[in-house]
């Protein structure tokens, strides 16, 4: 999609504002004469390329993140006026997508009806419960965005970009205005996150006003020194430098601070309000809440008590490898001593300074060079995009996860990024960096997000839609791949590879026990500290993640274990005509999807090849 076309297609949206009533007749009159003379792909396409152009340009962010500047000095609106909007819209497009006639439509285009047919529906069961989303949380909320947002997407190239940076910086303001309106929307309702989160939430916002120009520390905030980098490596005069200096130091006095401040203040009123327990279930219909949830991010209809179980069964099966492990390596002792032993021994982890942070950094991205060397023997589609693998920032590294994956821009301007979250070393062990570096980067999401992103013939929507069972499945998916294209020699990384899918199986447990069953955190921290080898504070900070997110820690397992089971159903049923790239590109073509769709496409696709 050419920038030049989408932004006559904005340019035409904002005039249509202005028509008088006989124009706008006679456009209807004319779009209606055009539509009757398309083909029904042709309305397909045009309908979708439309219902695209409306989200893009209704989200500057989303904008942003594809390395478009059409509204690049602008926040999304998250007001209750605009996410009624949005609701409407989505009613209408549901509406209209039932009108189009399935037999007149190829196989591909069928994949993308029923796709945005299920994402209208999805986006309009969660509508029921947008107030029991958190506004805010400590694991990813607005505090952390603003920053996060600024230094790693906005790019400076010109003065233009420093200005719009600047007037970003102005309206954070108004964004944290709206955020304040929806924490007051849910504490009417009774919805709140546990009292622990608040605590974390207000320390990381005052971590992000603290250093010039906020106070008279010789250290930079974040903010300003991101600024600042920027702006120096623009050609321009020292006069226009000065001035773009001058405007971002005022606009981070006058708007950011008193912006974090006001927010500070509703959290700590809003702390005390907050009820004793950790699950939702202690929230209004907190059980139909989580049910929706489950529902939303496995995309199945599985139940909280068959999660449950399906993770118990998957922890005494990968418990039973370990041990495995354990006669390869010779250790003398039982599963849990040996837990120990990798937890403590020192051989597993890099200093804890920054020394051992380079060395981390710079072995991760052997890794992942590695990697792309194997990567024709077992995929066809190859991504162009580049990524790199990087630090989680100071700022928000306390309270940010253990490792995390970021989009490439589409127009090629920002490559993926793989963070690895080093702010103690002793929670990032050496024996999971190889399975770490293949989940968020090579073959992992990097390989399937990019993909999407590269992919011709089908429609825009489809290549961003969200579906986690798919994409955190498809992660977990390429751990266990890797072994089978000759990686994890070391049978301790074996043991690492291991360890991370375990990690996934507690977590059907602990999400289903936390926000089903009524686990307290400490119940739910204690479990993983049990039952896995990792360190106490990687299960303290896991499971508070999994509180903040109620059921998307469910999706990797259940979406892992459905690619694990089509691939061993495809490899029965073609025998030697079985190829493992096919496979991959029947998995990864049409972008995200749910496992049900997925399943009828390899499927398809197996009775294509017999």
């Amino acid at each position: 999609m050419k920038l030049s076309i989408l932004a006559l297609s904005i340019a035409a949206s904002v005039t249509l504002t202005s028509w008088n009533a006989h124009t706008a007749q006679t456009q209807a009159a004319n779009s209606q004469t055009a539509e009757a003379s398309q083909t029904e792909s042709q309305r397909l396409a045009a309908f979708f390329a439309d219902n695209f152009q409306q989200r893009l340009h209704r989200s500057p962010q989303f904008q942003s993140y594809l390395g478009y500047k059409w509204d690049y000095d602008k926040w999304d609106n998250i007001s209750e006026t605009f996410i009624e909007q949005s609701s409407e819209l989505a009613k209408k497009q549901l509406k209209h997508l039932k009108s189009f006639d399935e037999s007149q439509l190829s196989q591909e285009e069928k994949v993308s009806l029923a796709l945005n047919k299920v994402s209208l529906e999805r986006q309009l069961a969660n509508d029921e419960f947008r107030h029991h989303t958190y506004i805010m949380d400590q694991f990813s909320a607005y505090h952390t965005m603003v920053p996060s947002f600024l230094i790693n997407v906005h790019r400076v190239t010109n003065i233009d970009d420093a200005q719009a940076y600047i007037s970003r910086l102005q309206k954070v303001k108004t964004l944290f205005a709206q955020v304040i309106d929806q924490l007051r929307i849910r504490q009417k309702i009774g919805v709140f996150p546990p009292k622990w989160s608040y605590d974390q939430m207000l320390q990381a916002s005052k971590n992000v006003i603290s250093g010039a120009p906020f106070d008279n520390s010789d250290d930079a905030s974040s903010i300003w020194q991101d600024f600042q980098t920027k702006v120096s490596k623009l050609d321009m005069t020292d006069s226009e430098r000065k001035t773009l200096l001058d405007g971002a130091k005022e606009a981070l006095l006058t708007s950011v601070q008193p912006a974090y401040e006001a927010l500070i203040n509703e959290l700590t009123v809003q702390r005390e309000l907050s009820p004793e327990g950790d699950g939702v279930w202690r929230l209004p219909d907190g059980d139909k809440w989580y049910a929706n949830r489950l529902a939303w991010f496995t995309t199945t209809d599985l139940t909280a008590d068959k999660v449950h179980k399906i993770g118990l069964e998957n922890v005494e099966r990968i418990h039973q490898a370990m041990r495995s492990i354990m006669k390869k390596v010779k250790f003398d002792g039982d599963l849990n001593e040996f837990f120990e032993f990798m937890r403590s021994d020192k051989q597993f982890y890099y200093p804890n300074n920054d020394v051992g942070r380079d060395a981390y950094l710079v072995e991760a991205k052997a890794l992942i060079d590695t990697m792309r060397d194997k990567l024709p023997d077992y995929f066809s589609l190859i991504p162009e995009a580049d990524m790199i693998v990087k630090r989680v920032e100071p700022f928000r590294e306390k309270s940010a996860g253990k490792a995390f994956y970021q989009s490439p821009a589409k127009d090629g301007s920002r490559p993926g990024i793989y963070y690895a979250n080093l702010y103690d070393m002793n929670d990032m062990p050496t024996y999971q960096m190889e399975a770490l570096a293949y989940h968020e980067g090579i073959p992992g999401h990097h390989m399937q997000r990019a993909i999407a992103q590269e992919l011709e013939g089908i429609p825009e929507f489809q290549k961003y839609s969200s579906f986690t069972a798919y994409t955190e499945g498809w992660g977990l998916y390429t751990e266990e791949l890797a072994k089978d294209m000759g990686f994890y020699q070391d049978p301790y990384s074996d043991f690492g590879r291991l360890a991370m899918e375990l990690w996934r199986a507690c977590r059907l447990v602990v999400d289903t026990g936390i926000h089903s069953k009524k686990w307290s955190r400490e119940q739910a921290i204690n479990y993983l500290i049990e039952n896995t080898p990792n360190p106490e504070n990687d299960s303290v900070k896991a499971i508070e993640r999994y509180i903040a997110m109620p059921g998307q820690a469910t999706a990797y397992m259940i979406g892992k274990l459905k690619i694990m089971e089509l691939r061993e159903w495809s490899k029965k049923e073609l025998g030697d005509e079985f190829d493992i790239r096919a496979f991959h590109t029947v998995v990864l073509k049409d972008g995200p999807v749910p496992l049900n769709i997925l399943e009828q496409k390899v499927k398809k696709w197996v009775a294509s090849v017999k």
